[in-house]
């Protein structure tokens, strides 16, 4: 039975010891903030934190994580105050969101490393496939996270989950709560 521990928490699993790590942490332990993107280490959806290092969970089995520190998306920052989540949303570098927690965790796991890391650094970090093609918005996000990190910069961008429309209207001004339908709208009196 493979023993590690899962966003801080020690998780025994009882499953193959060849499972891959990835259908470990959607199946049995809920985390399905991993994505399953290609299943062949290409696309890096599939992305975590292993010992400090960002690696494809789809390539890594139970076997091999055992005794060792997982961090997912869920275990980053569950309200998204992490500052590469919020440098994504400021940057708006964030399309379709299904590649974007495995980018979160490599960028990170970067980040953990250098918080002043160059373009061609972030570039190399990022192995990431992104359908929707927002590559030199990740570059400045991944660069205005390091500067948050650093403390030379802050950024107020995404509200908490959870959070209702006219709460997140009055902390993200961009956001509009939807129209009150019970006021009558221009030309309806």
């Amino acid at each position: 039975m493979p023993g590690l521990t899962v966003n801080d928490r020690p998780v025994d699993f009882e499953m193959d010891p060849q499972t891959p790590l990835l259908w470990a942490l959607r199946d049995a332990a809920n985390l399905t903030g991993t994505k399953y993107g290609c299943g062949n280490g290409d696309c890096g959806a599939c992305m975590v934190i292993v010992d400090g290092a960002a690696l494809r969970s789809c390539m890594i089995t139970l076997a091999e994580a055992e005794g060792r520190f997982v961090t997912t998306i869920e275990g980053l920052s569950r309200d998204r105050s992490h500052p590469v989540q919020q440098a994504l949303v400021a940057e708006q570098a964030i399309q379709c969101g299904f590649c974007t927690p495995g980018i979160v965790m490599a960028a990170a796991a970067l980040l953990q490393r250098n918080t002043r890391p160059s373009e061609d650094e972030i570039k190399a970090s990022l192995a990431n496939l992104c359908r929707c093609g927002v590559y030199p918005r990740l570059v400045r996000a991944i660069q205005r996270a390091g500067r948050v990190m650093r403390g030379a910069e802050t950024i107020s961008a995404a509200p908490a989950p959870g959070i209702n429309a006219e709460d997140a209207a009055r902390e993200v001004p961009a956001l509009r709560p939807p129209p009150n339908e019970a006021e009558p709208g221009p030309g309806t009196e």
